[in-house]
C-alpha cells in the first residue's frame, strides 16, 4: 500500500506568508528541520535503507539509514543534515518538505509545476486589471478638462 506525503506545511488557502522574526534564535531551523526530515521520512513510499540508497545515487556521495537516522534524531545534535543533500532528499522521498521549511521561514510559498503557472496567470490577470482601471481613469480625466 503507497504511503501517501501529507505536508503539514501547506498554508490555508488565504494565508499570507510572513517571514520568522529575524529575533536572536528566531532561525534556528534544528528542530522544525529533524520534524521534517522525519515526517517526509515516514509518508516516504520508501523505507529509510532505499532513501539513503537513491540519495547515494543522486549524489555521488555514500548517504546511510544511520546517517539518516541521526538527522533526524533531537538527540543527536552533533549530526546536522547538510543542505547540499535537500534536493537529493526531497527526489528520494517525494516531497518537497525542505523547501516548504525554509520558504516558511522566509516569509513565502513554493509553487510546484502547474500551480507556479496558475499563480502567473492570477498576477498577470492582477496585473491587467490594474492597467484597466488606469486607463479608466486617464480617459475620464481627459474628458473632465473637455
Amino acid at each position: 500500500m503507497s504511503r501517501r506525503f501529507r505536508d503539514a506545511l501547506t498554508l490555508d488557502l488565504f494565508e499570507v506568508p510572513v517571514p520568522t522574526a529575524p529575533l536572536a534564535g528566531n532561525l534556528d531551523l534544528d528542530v522544525p528541520l529533524r520534524e521534517a526530515l522525519s515526517d517526509a521520512l515516514k509518508h516516504a513510499d520508501k523505507d529509510r535503507w532505499a532513501v539513503a540508497a537513491e540519495m547515494s545515487r543522486l549524489t555521488g556521495r555514500e548517504i546511510s539509514k544511520y546517517m539518516l537516522d541521526a538527522y533526524t534524531a533531537e538527540s543527536r545534535s552533533d549530526h546536522n543534515f547538510p543542505f547540499r543533500y535537500a534536493a537529493a532528499f526531497e527526489v528520494a522521498t517525494g516531497s518537497y518538505c525542505l523547501g516548504h521549511l525554509l520558504a516558511k521561514a522566509r516569509g513565502c510559498k513554493v509553487l510546484v509545476g502547474e500551480e507556479a503557472l496558475l499563480a502567473e496567470l492570477g498576477r498577470i490577470e492582477q496585473m491587467e486589471a490594474e492597467i484597466k482601471q488606469q486607463k479608466t481613469a486617464l480617459k475620464r480625466y481627459l474628458e473632465a478638462r473637455k
